[in-house]
């Protein structure tokens, strides 16, 4: 069941930003659709409370109308984080930028740049502490009910908690003796994914649906039942996660999707390669499972003395084949000679019958050489009889008879 729209709020400009909203948002899913235009009625009624007098496009300036809804943006209480202000901003310029094209104004789409969308904070990785992922884990096994066996499927996962309440009753596939896979549904990069499991998530999946209240309907079915709707539902499994937080006296601000990032690190620890811990958590970027898995200094050490042990990135060295003893007969002086290898057998016969030809021993070049080496060349001027030389006596000899 879709969550109904809350309306647009009454505005002059709003005949403008609502179709601009509908036509950037076409292909985007529903909860783009909710962002845009939550974003058009946050500007729209901050301008109709600051600045009444604009009734048009035309009017908006980018000093004081835009820099003054930045300015709003950073000083709510409580502070919105940073990347729903940048979200706001980057949704609005969009906006802005479709009515610069669709209303012939040009001037809009220069009223929001780059610049303006803030920098979202690089958060290091979060996983679970040993102790902490021990205390919980144990806590969720002591309470053993439905919302409990939900956090434990997810922690032995990874899903995000959105995956995870969209499961279907079906969802444990067998694929061999002692193979099991999950199949996870469309979740936030619209893409569906295979993660293997152990007979552990096996008996998880089997008791969630022996939970299952028996008012659940059989056809459609999801493996949580949700009667109060999909929102509800993620609620309850939060608030039950910081009961069990709070049992067990741990005072750190624990989430659901720690659970991920414990499981990410704990299968690159296990010796799971990167490319298949980036499909295990279904992320389309290497850059997106970095900010997954906690890298420790232990992690590197370990590594690091590993690849000393083994270094991979030397070649095998070559053998050397051991060298045939020397011989004292004239094939092997001649081959010495000549720079052949050692061994007779490798030196091509036809070299072999050149290096002892008699033309060679007696130093007259070879019949079989280039024909072209030995030419001989035309004097471009030779000096003969015929040259006037000058003589003792100075006259010119060689020279015709008077």
């Amino acid at each position: 069941m879709k969550r109904k729209r809350l309306p647009l709020p009454t505005h002059p400009l709003t005949k403008f930003f609502g179709p601009a909203a509908e036509s950037v948002t076409t292909s985007l899913g529903d909860a783009s659709v909710t962002s845009y235009r939550c974003t058009v009625r946050h500007f729209l009624t901050y301008l109709g409370a600051q600045y009444p007098a604009v009734r048009s496009l035309d009017q908006l300036r980018r000093d004081p109308h835009i820099l003054g809804w930045l300015a709003l943006l950073r000083s709510q209480i409580p502070p919105l984080a940073t990347i729903t202000r940048a979200n706001y901003v980057i949704y609005l310029r969009c906006m802005l930028e479709e009515l610069a094209w669709t209303q012939q104004l040009p001037a809009l789409a220069h009223l929001l740049a780059r610049g303006d969308v803030p920098r979202t904070e690089h958060h290091l990785p979060r996983p679970l502490t040993p102790e902490q992922d021990q205390l919980i884990q144990q806590e969720l096994l002591r309470r053993n009910d439905l919302l409990s066996n939900t956090l434990l499927l997810l922690r032995h996962t990874g899903m995000r908690i959105g995956e995870c309440v969209d499961l279907s009753v079906d969802c444990l596939r067998t694929l061999g003796p002692n193979q099991w896979a999950i199949h996870v549904p469309l979740g936030k990069l619209k893409t569906e994914r295979w993660v293997p499991v152990d007979s552990m998530v096996c008996q998880l999946v089997e008791r969630i649906r022996s939970l299952r209240p028996p008012t659940a309907p059989e056809t459609g079915r999801l493996l949580l039942f949700r009667p109060r709707g999909r929102k509800m539902l993620v609620r309850r499994v939060r608030a039950a996660l910081q009961e069990a937080v709070a049992a067990v006296a741990i005072t750190a601000r624990i989430v659901p999707h720690q659970f991920r990032h414990t499981y990410g690190t704990e299968m690159l620890r296990a010796g799971v390669g990167f490319a298949s811990v980036m499909k295990l958590l279904g992320h389309k970027s290497p850059h997106m499972t970095m900010q997954y898995l906690e890298i420790t200094q232990q992690d590197l050490q370990r590594e690091f003395h590993l690849a000393m042990v083994h270094p991979r990135h030397l070649a095998p060295s070559r053998t050397v084949a051991p060298a045939s003893p020397p011989r004292a007969d004239l094939a092997s002086l001649i081959d010495t000679l000549a720079g052949c290898p050692a061994r007779s057998g490798d030196v091509p016969p036809q070299h072999c019958r050149r290096l002892t030809t008699p033309a060679s021993r007696s130093g007259c070049p070879p019949s079989r050489q280039n024909p072209h080496r030995h030419q001989k060349t035309q004097p471009t001027s030779k000096i003969g009889k015929d040259w006037p030389v000058k003589s003792s006596s100075g006259k010119l000899r060689g020279m015709t008879r008077q």
